[in-house]
C-alpha cells in the first residue's frame, strides 16, 4: 500500500490557482464554492495525470490502448492496483481517479432499455489518473500537496507557483432551445400521459439552449464568472481538451468512505425572491407541496432499491427527508439516504446500481430514461452525468452533474428541465426550466 508524500502549501483560492495551472493537459478543479463543515468543506486541483481511462462510442480505452475489460471492472482493477493509505486530518481525496461519466454512460449499463444511441457531444467516461493533488480544507483555511513522491510534489508545487495565466471573455451571446415555449409544453403535457397511462411515476424532462463559441471565449473565465453568480457544493471545472465542463451543481449522487455509503437527491424547487417576505413565502410553498414532497419520496425510494442491491440487509436509512437547501438562485427539497456496501461488493458495483441519478431520471428508471429518450431526442452528454472522484484511499464523492455548461465542438450546451408527475402543470414547469438555468445564463453576459 503506497503512503502518500504531504506538504502543506500556502492556501489560496482554488479556482485562482487554477489559472496557474492554465494550459496543463486535463485539468481538473473540484471546488466547494458554498462553503460549510458538512457539506462543501473541501476543494481540489489537479493536471498532468499518469494515465486516462475513456469510454468512446468506439470502445473502452486506456491510455490509448483498447480494452476489453468493462470500464467499471477496469476502475476496480486500477484501483486494487493503486491502493493508497489515507492521511488523517487532510481532505478525503489525497489522489485516484477524477473526472466525469456521462449520463449517456447509463445506456451502456442497461442494454435491454431502448434508448437511441444519439451522435455524442462528449465521450461517455473520462477519468485521469492522478498522483499529485492540491487538497484544500476551507474551514481550517490550509491546503496541501498530496503526491505519491517528492518529485511529484515539487513539480505540481513548481506549476502552482507560476504566473496566473491570462483569461479570454466569459461572453457567448445568440442563444436557442431546441423546444419553442409551446413545443416543451406540449412535450410536459406528454410526459404526464405516459403517468396517468401507467408507464411511469415520474421523469425528468429537460430544454437545451445552445450557442456558437466565439474565437475569443474562454471556458475558465466563464468558471470563474459562474463560481460566484451561482456558488455552490459541487462545483467544477474541467479542460480535457476536446470538451470543457464548468458546473454548479448542488447535487451529490455518490460519497463513498470505507463501506459507509450517502445519497443526496434533490426534488423540489422554488426560485429565491429578492423581496425577503415573499422569499419567505416560497419556502412555506415549496415545503408544504404534496407535489413536491410526493416528487422527492418517490425518488428516495428508488434510492433506497439501488442501494438495496449493494448493500448489507436493513442497513439503507432515510435520516433526512424532504430537508430544505437555500441556494443562490434556488431554494430545494433534499434528502440523504445511508447505507453500508455488502462485503465484496466494488465501487464499479455501487456505480452500477445506481447510475444514473434517480433525481435526474424518474421512476421506475429504466422506463423513465426511455421517455427521456423519447421526448429530448438528444443526448445530454456530461449534464445529468456525474463529475468527481474516486480516490486510492477508499474516499469516492461524485456529484450530479447539472447547473452545467458543456463546451465541445464549437458549441456551448446549457441544459435545465425538472421532475415530471401527473400533478405537473405544463406552464409551470417551462418556467421552472428557465429558473433552473437563470444564473448560468447570466454568467455568460458582460
Amino acid at each position: 500500500m503506497i503512503e502518500p508524500h504531504v506538504r502543506e502549501i500556502v492556501c489560496f483560492e482554488p479556482s485562482a490557482l487554477a489559472l496557474r495551472l492554465k494550459g496543463q493537459r486535463h485539468l481538473t478543479l473540484l471546488e466547494s464554492v458554498m462553503r460549510g463543515e458538512n457539506l462543501g468543506r473541501y476543494s481540489f486541483l489537479a493536471c498532468n495525470p499518469k494515465s486516462t481511462l475513456e469510454v468512446t462510442r468506439q470502445g473502452t480505452f486506456l491510455d490509448g490502448v483498447k480494452q476489453e475489460q468493462s470500464p467499471l471492472a477496469l476502475i476496480d482493477r486500477i484501483i486494487a492496483a493503486n491502493r493508497q493509505a489515507h492521511v488523517r486530518g487532510l481532505p478525503p481525496f489525497q489522489g485516484g481517479l477524477a473526472g466525469f461519466i456521462s449520463y449517456d454512460f447509463g445506456r451502456r449499463l442497461e442494454p435491454h432499455a431502448k434508448i437511441p444511441e444519439f451522435e455524442p457531444i462528449a465521450p461517455d467516461l473520462v477519468l485521469h489518473h492522478y498522483d499529485a493533488v492540491a487538497a484544500f480544507d476551507h474551514m481550517q483555511e490550509r491546503a496541501w500537496i498530496i503526491a505519491v513522491d517528492p518529485e511529484k510534489a515539487d513539480e505540481l508545487g513548481g506549476q502552482i507557483a507560476q504566473a496566473p495565466q491570462p483569461l479570454g471573455t466569459h461572453v457567448i451571446a445568440g442563444w436557442s432551445s431546441n423546444f419553442t415555449r409551446e413545443d416543451y409544453e406540449t412535450a410536459i403535457a406528454r410526459t404526464v400521459e405516459y403517468i396517468l397511462a401507467g408507464d411511469i411515476f415520474q421523469a425528468n424532462i429537460t430544454q437545451v439552449f445552445s450557442a456558437a463559441i466565439p474565437e475569443t471565449f474562454d471556458p475558465l473565465a466563464f468558471y470563474r464568472v459562474l463560481r460566484l453568480k451561482n456558488p455552490s457544493t459541487f462545483a467544477a471545472f474541467m479542460d480535457y481538451g476536446d470538451i470543457q465542463i464548468a458546473s454548479s451543481s448542488p447535487e451529490r449522487l455518490l460519497r463513498c468512505v470505507g463501506a459507509a455509503v450517502e445519497a443526496r437527491p434533490i426534488k423540489g424547487t422554488r426560485r429565491r425572491d429578492p423581496d425577503p417576505s415573499r422569499d419567505a413565502a416560497l419556502i412555506a410553498e415549496l415545503t408544504s407541496s404534496r407535489k413536491d414532497r410526493a416528487e422527492n419520496v418517490m425518488i428516495v425510494d428508488l434510492l433506497r432499491n439501488d442501494l438495496s442491491k449493494v448493500s448489507k440487509p436493513g442497513t439503507v436509512k432515510v435520516p433526512v427527508l424532504c430537508g430544505l437547501e437555500t441556494y443562490a438562485n434556488v431554494h430545494h427539497l433534499v434528502s440523504a439516504i445511508i447505507s453500508e456496501l455488502r462485503d465484496g461488493n466494488t465501487i464499479g458495483d455501487l456505480i452500477a446500481a445506481t447510475f444514473p441519478g434517480g433525481s435526474i431520471t424518474g421512476a421506475p428508471k429504466i422506463r423513465a430514461m426511455e421517455v427521456i429518450a423519447e421526448i429530448e431526442k438528444a443526448p445530454r452528454g456530461v449534464y445529468c452525468g456525474t463529475i468527481g472522484y474516486i480516490g486510492f484511499n477508499g474516499r469516492t464523492d461524485l456529484n450530479i452533474a447539472i447547473r452545467t455548461a458543456q463546451f465541445s465542438h464549437g458549441i456551448a450546451r446549457v441544459q435545465g428541465g425538472g421532475g415530471i408527475t401527473a400533478r405537473s402543470n405544463p406552464a409551470a414547469e417551462y418556467e421552472e426550466s428557465l429558473t433552473k438555468v437563470k444564473r448560468i445564463m447570466e454568467a455568460f453576459r458582460p
